[in-house]
């Protein structure tokens, strides 16, 4: 068994699962840095759920300084014993107890983590008898089924919604848009691209997007794939200071990144949604999941995923 770890927003680093102790690397992994705290997030499917939840009360708590250890598919008791091996010998040797967020269905499995030293958060422990009691039903537990499949018509919506996301990315072809639910406008770097993937993977929404370029933004005019859907557009602007330090993350050389450059772009965007009445969000201190978020509400569009 192998598992993930990360420090932070440093490169992901795979470790054997024979070492006695996790080690922690910088993003150029010629560095070690012993982290205060280590969080283990346990699953026996993606991980994808008990990360989400874990993340989200982590943040919460803003001077934390932690380090992840993700174990996925945890799915029999052998692996489990293997896991809980290796948050014990993590328990013998920080210089802090680690946390365990858990979802694991299987009670077999579940119960291999009841002794351990650090504290177990248990998704499943903590609310499924409150759950039955409420439901008046009995659960079935079935390892990875919020992630699998299940539904096929909803399965296929989402591969439609992706596979137009990425059809329809960057203005490369614009034929589909009747078809959009949804089109992004921006400049470049304000999130069109993600925004539109994440719309289609967690909402089945067709989402297109096409770039304002700086060739483009003077006229004052939409290109005329765009003249008669304005109905379906919407722009997303950035502040100048934030676009310029994504750009120079990206392009650091040449105009495309000045100061002065993303002011100017942001400025003919913002004149072009305000003279067109195009709505506008700001995504300067939001992340793709509060973007999309925000879209879906704003224009009312559909969740073909439910």
């Amino acid at each position: 068994m192998a598992w993930a770890i990360e420090n932070g927003g440093s490169s992901l680093c795979r470790v054997a699962a024979s070492e006695t102790t996790p080690t922690w690397y910088s993003a150029n992994r010629s560095k070690k840095v012993q982290m205060k705290q280590t969080i283990f997030f346990v699953s026996d499917h993606t991980g994808i759920t008990v990360r989400a939840l874990g993340r989200s009360l982590l943040s919460q708590y803003r001077d934390l300084n932690y380090g992840e250890v993700h174990l996925t598919f945890i799915d029999d008791t052998e692996k489990a014993r293997e896991a809980v091996e290796l948050i014990i010998r993590t328990v013998a040797n920080a210089p802090r107890p680690p946390v365990v967020f858990s979802t694991l269905a299987d009670p077999e499995v579940r119960a291999c983590f009841k002794d351990i030293a650090p504290v177990v958060f248990d998704v499943f422990e903590v609310f499924t008898c409150r759950l039955e009691a409420a439901l008046g039903l009995t659960s079935s537990p079935v390892m990875g089924r919020l992630h699998g499949i299940g539904d096929q018509h909803i399965y296929d919506a989402r591969i439609r919604a992706l596979d137009f996301a990425l059809t329809n990315d960057d203005g490369a072809v614009t034929r589909n848009y009747d078809s959009a639910d949804i089109i992004l406008v921006g400049v470049s770097r304000t999130g069109k691209t993600p925004t539109c993937l994440f719309l289609g993977l967690q909402y089945g929404v067709l989402a297109a997007n096409y770039p304002l370029t700086e060739d483009l933004l003077p006229s004052g005019e939409l290109p005329p794939s765009l003249q008669t859907r304005t109905g379906k557009l919407f722009g997303l602007s950035i502040d100048p200071v934030q676009l310029q330090r994504i750009r120079q993350q990206r392009r650091p050389k040449g105009r495309y990144a000045t100061l002065a450059q993303c002011r100017l772009e942001v400025d003919y965007a913002e004149s072009l949604f305000h003279d067109l009445r195009i709505p506008v969000l700001n995504t300067t201190a939001m992340s793709v999941e509060e973007i999309a978020a925000r879209l879906v509400q704003r224009n009312a569009l559909e969740n073909r995923l439910r």
